[in-house]
């Protein structure tokens, strides 16, 4: 058993310990690439979503133009936070048009690998 393994399963004890005092807690895990996510009981699937989502948007920046997907990844992820941002409100033109320039850049991100290949 690896050290992060042994980190895991002191972590679920000590969940384990809070639920009994009635403060439920979500731990998820990949052990393969050593993630553990914690949630608490009040987490949203739209909360969620978005956590997530952070995840997507900083490898998207922080491997800039580096990587020959990154502007479909980048541009991804921007409409995504957008749509995720107004999910309970509506979508202003603005925001439309956002949304319409990243579906450009996307397209011609996607013709630039088309032409690589």
């Amino acid at each position: 058993m690896t050290n992060f393994e042994n980190f895991y399963n002191d972590l679920l004890s000590l969940a384990q310990n809070h639920e009994k005092k009635n403060n439920p807690i979500k731990i998820e895990n990949d052990l393969d690439n050593e993630i553990i996510k914690i949630f608490g009981e009040k987490i949203t699937a739209l909360a969620r979503a978005k956590n997530g989502l952070n995840d997507v948007s900083e490898l998207s920046i922080t491997t800039a133009e580096h990587h020959p997907y990154w502007n479909l990844l980048y541009n991804s992820s921007e409409i995504a936070n957008l749509v995720l941002e107004k999910w309970q409100d509506k979508l202003t033109n603005e925001n439309l048009k956002e949304i319409e320039w990243a579906i450009k850049e996307i397209n011609q991100a996607l013709q630039k690998i088309k032409n690589t290949n």
